[in-house]
């Protein structure tokens, strides 16, 4: 069984034709550039099934696309008018510094970055951000945010404006290392943070990150809860690395609710130089990080639970949420009832994945008397509604994974430094030799 598809070369980006090619249980893409050949990536291994795995929905165009599509996705991105979702999520980008060198990192970050934008510039793409999608949740990101000194103003400044939800994604160094850090940013209106938490192990950070890291990470988690910021788990899991920790992720995030509100898994995709397509033993799919948490929880979780993504497209990711009982076992939650059998509209899905976030990611609130004998009925049903734990993956698309359908849907963008939006897969793009469409080419009004 194939169906057809559409990608991008991984040598040259341009758009190709391709196939999903079912290879007994497992699902490659193929593809074939006319000057350099063909590929073959592994993209869904195993149950739930690939065709099976579908949440039919209503294209929902942005709301004032910035270009007209002329030369074909993915080049026409700003959102143009054939993009089928409007943003979800805003990532500002605040800073190219970082203060590790990880060799897995999205943004490339590290030697000679450009200078940050100042506030004057971030506060125009804030407004470029309302202009283009309303007001979305933002997602501040670099880079490593936290090295800018004045990131409280930053969180202010997008509050003030009338932004409702502002999460920071950070590898929480500064946070677990400067006492009051946490408190400020919660002062200045931070909601959440998307903290990089790739195992309990710190063998796993000494490949991944460069150093060893689980004591300021855990110390992050500790200063964070205190502050009332929401705090979300989020390895990249990479097979022969991390792919053991699922399980004992999923259970620091389980001892530290309601603190931490969630665990969001990434699999390792391959952006950068690459100059040989990556093994298919080096990548981890989906289903099997749903299978591997239920096996690692001792079935606390299960893979049935898990339901595909109302917001963007199918294929990108899975969720499912669970009440923190009273000794750690976790209860199932039912879903919003949508068995996903009739298509609704991409525009539904998008508000109701910034509702949830909002609701679920923001922190728990005001820690609540936990020494006295009696607490009056409202205390312990505050206490008992809070404890909800989202477990949820994301799947972001390489050179060699790209499916240009999926990226139509992608409701995750980032701003460009010249205001517009680029879906997330997009902008980070890279050949398999490190050239990119976006990153690095949109100042003032520069875009490819």
């Amino acid at each position: 069984m194939s169906t057809v598809a559409r990608s991008v070369c991984p040598v040259c980006l341009r758009q190709i034709p391709a196939s999903h090619v079912m290879e007994d249980d497992d699902v490659l893409l193929l593809k074939e550039c006319p000057e350099h050949g063909s590929f073959r990536t592994v993209i869904w291994r195993g149950a739930p099934g690939f065709h099976g795995w579908n949440r039919p929905k209503i294209p929902s165009s942005p709301k004032n696309p910035r270009v007209q599509p002329e030369r074909g996705c993915p080049l026409d991105c700003g959102l143009c008018s054939g993009h089928r979702q409007h943003t979800c999520t805003a990532v500002l980008e605040v800073t190219w510094r970082c203060d590790l060198g990880c060799p897995v990192c999205f943004a490339s970050s590290g030697a000679r970055p450009a200078p940050d934008p100042t506030e004057q510039e971030i506060s125009r793409l804030f407004d470029q951000v309302h202009e283009a999608s309303g007001f979305c949740n933002i997602q501040l990101s670099g880079g490593e945010p936290t090295v800018r000194d004045d990131l409280e103003v930053l969180i202010r400044l997008g509050k003030d404006k009338g932004f409702p939800f502002i999460q920071l994604n950070t590898n929480g160094v500064r946070i677990g290392s400067e006492s009051g850090y946490a408190a400020r940013l919660a002062e200045a209106g931070l909601d959440s943070v998307f903290l990089q938490f790739d195992g309990t192990e710190d063998a796993v950070y000494e490949r991944l990150r460069g150093r060893p890291l689980l004591d300021v990470k855990m110390r992050a988690i500790r200063a964070l809860s205190d502050a009332g910021i929401g705090v979300v788990l989020v390895p990249t899991v990479m097979p022969g690395v991390n792919a053991h920790e699922l399980g004992n992720i999923l259970q620091v995030a389980v001892d530290n609710s309601p603190g931490v509100r969630g665990v969001h898994f990434q699999p390792v995709s391959y952006f950068g130089r690459y100059p040989e397509a990556p093994a298919d033993e080096h990548r981890i799919t989906l289903p099997e990080i749903m299978r591997k948490l239920e096996v690692q929880s001792g079935g606390a979780v299960r893979t049935d639970d898990f339901l595909p993504p109302g917001c963007e497209p199918s294929h990108c990711s899975f969720h499912a949420n669970y009440r923190v009982e009273d000794g750690g076992a976790l209860h199932k939650l039912a879903s919003d009832g949508d068995c996903g059998c009739s298509p609704r509209p991409a525009s539904e899905g998008a508000d109701k994945a910034k509702a949830f976030v909002h609701r679920q990611w923001s922190g728990a609130g005001k820690t609540l008397p936990v020494l006295q004998e009696i607490k009056d009925d409202l205390d312990r049903f505050i206490e008992r509604s809070s404890r909800v734990l989202a477990v949820s993956a994301m799947a972001f698309q390489d050179c060699w994974t790209l499916d240009l359908e999926r990226l139509k849907g992608c409701c995750i963008h980032v701003v460009a430094p010249d205001g517009r939006m680029i879906p997330f897969c997009a902008y980070n793009l890279t050949s398999m030799h490190g050239e990119t469409l976006y990153r690095g080419k949109c100042h003032d009004g520069t875009c490819p």
